[in-house]
C-alpha cells in the first residue's frame, strides 16, 4: 500500500475555477473594480494550499484577472474548465445577466452531466458562493438546484455576501472565517465528486446556461418515439430498451441513463423548462403534434420504431403537419451493428419515406447533422444545444401570436330611425307630437 502511495501519479490540477461577473469601469479614477474579487482568489488559494497536499508550483484556483483581452484567452478558459475540480460561481445580480458567466456554467455543467452518464462521478462539484446579496426566488431555473452554503456561523454572510463582510472592517473575523469554510468545502466536494479531467469545449460555440435578460420563462417539449423491450422485432438486440420508451438508451456503451434523462438535464442546464413524453403515449387525432402550437418541440427518434406500423403511419402524420418550430434527432449509435446491417439501412431509408417534412427541414437548416444518424453520446451532447437553439429560433420566427380571449362585448347597432310604436300606450316616439 506504500508502494502504491509513493508511485501514484500526483494530480496537480487547479481545485477551482473562479467565476464571476466582471464589474464595468465607473470612473477614470475608479482603479481595479474585481480588486476584491482577487483578495477573495488570493485568500481561497492560500487556504486550500494549507489543506492540501498540493506540490509547489501548482496552481490552487484559476480566475481570467490575467488574461482577459490577451490572445488566446478563450483557449485557456476552456482548458481550466476541463481540468479544475471544482466550479465555485460567485452570484451576483450581474453574474446571472452575463453571457460569458452563462457560457462558463454551461461547459462546466456539461461536464458534469457527462461524467454522471457515464458513471465515472455522481456527487456535484458546483460549489456557489454568494458575492453580494441575491434574490433566491429569482434565479433562472438552470440554477435553482444548487444551494449556497452558509459556511459561517455568524449569518451576516446570508445577508451581506462576500462583498459585504470583505468591505466592513468590523466584520473582517466573519470574512475570514467564511473564506475558510468555503475552502474546506472545496476541498470536501472535490474528494466527493472525483470529477475526472473533461475535454476543451470550443468556448466561441459554447450556449449560454442562462436565458437573455428580459425574456420570460422559455419551454421545450421533449417527444420519445422508440419501441419498448417486449416490442422491438424478435431479431433485434434488447439491450437499448426497456418497459418504457422513455427507456431507450441507444448509446448503452457509453452510458448508464437513458437518453431522455440525459436530455432534459441538458436543456435545463440551458435554462429552459421541459416537459418529456413518449410519442406512443400522445393521444392520437387527425394533426398529432406532440410539441402543441405553444411551444417548439424535438423529436428523439429510434428507426427501429419504424418496425411497428401503426406507429409508422402516426409518424408519417406527425410529419405532414409538422410545425416550423418541431426539429428532430436521430441517434444511430455507430457500435450499433443492427444499426448498420441490412434491416438498419432499409430503416433508415424508410424513415427518409416517413418524415421528408422533418428532415428537409433540418438539412436546409443548420442542425442536418442532428437528422443524419448522430453516432455517439459525446456528439449527441454537443449537438442538443443547436437544436435547441435553432427550433427556439423557428418558433420565435414562425409561430403565430394568439390573443388570450377576452369577455364578449356586443358590438354597438346603429339607433333605428323609425322604432315601433310603444305597445302599452301606442305612442309613435317618431312620429309628429
Amino acid at each position: 500500500m506504500g508502494d502504491w502511495v509513493q508511485d501514484r501519479v500526483p494530480d496537480n490540477r487547479p481545485y477551482f475555477f473562479l467565476s464571476y461577473a466582471h464589474t464595468p469601469q465607473w470612473g477614470p479614477d475608479s482603479g481595479d473594480p474585481d480588486h476584491w474579487v482577487r483578495v477573495l482568489f488570493n485568500d481561497l488559494s492560500s487556504h486550500i494550499m494549507a489543506l492540501t497536499d498540493l506540490p509547489a508550483g501548482s496552481p490552487a484556483g484559476f480566475m481570467d484577472r490575467e488574461m482577459r483581452s490577451g490572445e488566446g484567452w478563450p483557449e485557456k478558459l476552456s482548458e481550466n474548465l476541463a481540468a479544475c475540480r471544482v466550479f465555485v460561481p460567485l452570484f451576483s445580480p450581474r453574474y446571472f445577466s452575463s453571457e460569458m458567466c452563462g457560457r462558463e456554467w454551461y461547459a462546466f455543467h456539461e461536464r458534469m452531466l457527462n461524467a454522471r452518464t457515464t458513471g465515472t462521478a455522481t456527487a456535484s462539484a458546483i460549489v456557489a458562493a454568494l458575492w453580494t446579496r441575491v434574490d433566491m426566488r429569482e434565479l433562472p431555473d438552470s440554477v435553482r438546484h444548487i444551494h449556497v452554503e452558509d459556511v459561517s456561523s455568524g449569518g451576516r454572510y446570508l445577508n451581506n455576501g462576500i462583498y459585504g463582510l470583505i468591505k466592513l472592517s468590523r466584520l473582517r473575523d466573519e470574512y475570514d472565517e467564511t473564506v475558510f469554510g468555503l475552502a474546506e468545502r472545496i476541498v470536501q466536494a472535490a474528494g466527493e465528486s472525483q470529477l475526472p479531467r473533461g475535454r476543451p469545449r470550443d468556448y466561441e460555440s459554447t450556449p449560454s446556461a442562462f436565458k437573455p435578460r428580459g425574456t420570460g420563462p422559455r419551454h421545450i417539449r421533449l417527444t420519445v418515439a422508440a419501441p419498448t423491450e417486449d416490442s422491438v422485432p424478435d431479431h433485434r438486440d434488447t439491450g437499448p430498451y426497456g418497459d418504457d420508451a422513455l427507456d431507450w438508451n441507444p448509446y448503452q456503451t457509453e452510458s448508464t441513463r437513458a437518453l431522455s434523462a440525459h436530455a432534459e438535464e441538458l436543456i435545463r442546464s440551458l435554462d429552459y423548462r421541459v416537459t418529456v413524453a413518449a410519442f406512443d403515449d400522445e393521444p392520437p387525432g387527425e394533426e398529432p403534434q406532440p410539441s402543441g402550437d405553444r411551444q417548439p418541440g424535438i423529436l428523439l427518434v429510434d428507426q427501429w420504431a419504424l418496425t411497428d406500423e401503426e406507429r409508422r403511419g402516426r409518424l408519417k402524420t406527425f410529419d405532414a403537419y409538422a410545425r416550423p418550430w418541431v426539429s428532430a434527432i436521430v441517434p444511430r449509435c455507430r457500435t450499433d451493428l443492427q444499426n448498420h446491417g441490412e434491416q438498419g439501412r432499409r430503416l433508415a431509408e424508410e424513415l427518409e419515406r416517413v418524415m421528408p417534412t422533418i428532415l428537409e427541414r433540418a438539412r436546409r437548416g443548420d442542425t442536418r447533422i442532428a437528422v443524419n444518424g448522430v453516432p455517439t453520446l459525446k456528439s449527441f451532447t454537443r449537438v442538443l444545444p443547436e437544436v435547441v437553439a435553432y427550433t427556439t429560433r423557428q418558433f420565435l420566427k414562425n409561430a403565430e401570436v394568439r390573443l388570450p380571449p377576452g369577455p364578449h362585448v356586443p358590438r354597438p347597432r346603429l339607433a333605428d330611425p323609425y322604432p315601433p310604436s310603444d305597445p302599452d300606450t301606442g305612442d309613435d316616439p317618431g312620429g309628429e307630437a
